[in-house]
């Protein structure tokens, strides 16, 4: 079986990828090969900074920080499953990487001694935009409570494609009635804890943005993070919403 890794290289040019990494990391492959992570957690930091078996790791770890030269790393806020602090430093070392990481991270560029990178660092907030490669990255709000006030989320169009990660957020269809309505890829938590959407929320924001596809996410990771992926289904089904539900590793063809 090939690595995550391997299977992202293979994956052929001229056409469009995603990848589902685990928990709520994503990658995007362009059609000319480009690279874009988002919110990946591929290091066991969480259990070993909370100190509490509840944050054990329950998926295994698909890929190491060095195999893959990103072109942009996404951090859509600090929570350390979505900015790790062993992974980052790491996927930054190649002298190449871009990182964009939402206003609140600067503590954590302080923490793991990530000042040597600030040419390529961007604190980006709600409004803001960036264009790298074949990417334009709009950050665009999302409510994370009070613990991640400065926590966004992204929209990703390549390829004519149009993805948009919700990021950690609660549902606030207010703050969303507004974004584009010709999206091909909604992703969004469904965890319902920790200021999150529920398997019951997700498919109300897929309601109201009609997307091609709704992939859920934010779950399975370790035990204190819940999330019931096959009631997220039922309720998808019921509305006959259409959802895609991706294994970690896999990867489909936008």
């Amino acid at each position: 079986m090939l690595r995550l890794a391997e299977k992202i290289q293979a994956a052929p040019l001229g056409k469009t990828f995603l990848f589902a990494v685990g928990q709520a990391g994503f990658i995007l492959k362009s059609a000319k090969g480009e690279l874009l992570a988002i919110d990946l957690y591929l290091s066991d930091c969480v259990e070993r900074i909370e100190k509490d078996p509840g944050f054990r790791r329950l998926l295994p770890k698909i890929l190491l920080p060095e195999e893959l030269i990103f072109d942009a790393v996404i951090c859509t806020h600090p929570h350390l499953d979505h900015f790790d602090i062993d992974a980052v430093p790491q996927m930054m070392g190649n002298g190449s990487t871009r990182l964009l990481c939402s206003t609140d991270c600067e503590k954590l560029i302080r923490q793991t001694e990530m000042e040597y990178y600030n040419s390529r660092i961007r604190y980006i907030k709600a409004g803001d935009s960036e264009e790298i490669g074949s990417f334009r990255i709009d950050f665009v709000d999302c409510d994370h409570g009070e613990g991640a006030p400065d926590a966004v989320g992204v929209i990703v169009t390549v390829d004519g494609k149009k993805v948009y990660e919700t990021g950690d957020t609660c549902l606030r269809l207010d703050r969303v009635i507004s974004l584009p309505r010709d999206l091909d890829v909604l992703i969004g938590p469904i965890n319902g804890a920790y200021g999150n959407m529920s398997e019951e929320d997700l498919p109300q924001m897929a309601e109201l943005l009609k997307p091609k596809t709704t992939i859920p996410c934010h779950y399975g990771l370790t035990a204190l993070h819940h999330g019931d992926v096959g009631r997220f289904y039922e309720i998808m089904r019921e509305k006959k919403l259409p959802c895609t539900l991706m294994r970690q590793g896999e990867g489909i063809e936008l």
